[in-house]
């Protein structure tokens, strides 16, 4: 057993520099960052970036707050696949079947996803911005290829599709 003993220390950007850094998600805001969008469906792309071998991840949240549930956009990513991952909250999430599948982004498929379940969509599937299912504000991370939302995302509206229960 050693006797060594280290006293633990609060996280702040100043002592922690020489080691990465962080962002605490509850506290982002359009005051500190690039927001895309506006309640009920906020978009912070690339709060910070995850340099895994060359490759630059960009990390993102997108809170969504409740919202009458109507589908009527979607949006694909030709090169890349997204994570997503709720955190605070249950969420439903809509896709489509992905784009090299010839099929029309109206079949139109949701699921159930409880939060902190990571979920991996392929390239080209269909999706958008989950919705908070118990009628509260859910922040969802998001995991994308640095400037995603830029360079590879195609957003089209469909014809309004309601859930049944």
């Amino acid at each position: 057993m050693s006797n060594k003993e280290v006293k633990v220390k609060k996280l702040t950007l100043d002592n922690f520099r020489r080691y990465g850094s962080f962002i605490n998600l509850i506290e982002v805001s359009p005051k500190d960052f690039f927001r895309i969008g506006k309640p009920p469906i906020e978009f912070f792309p690339d709060i910070t970036t995850l340099n895994v071998n060359g490759e630059i991840v960009g990390i993102s949240l997108c809170r969504v707050h409740p919202r009458e549930f109507k589908i009527n956009l979607v949006e694909h990513h030709n090169y890349i696949e997204e994570g997503i991952l709720p955190l605070d909250g249950d969420v439903l999430m809509h896709v489509g079947h992905p784009t090299g599948d010839n099929n029309s982004p109206e079949k139109i498929e949701v699921f159930e996803v409880p939060k902190l379940t990571f979920v991996r969509l392929k390239k080209g599937v269909w999706h958008h911005a989950p919705f908070s299912k118990n009628n509260k504000i859910v922040n969802c991370l998001i995991l994308l290829a640095e400037r995603t939302y830029h360079n590879d995302c195609e957003l089209k509206k469909i014809e309004e599709i309601n859930t049944i229960n």
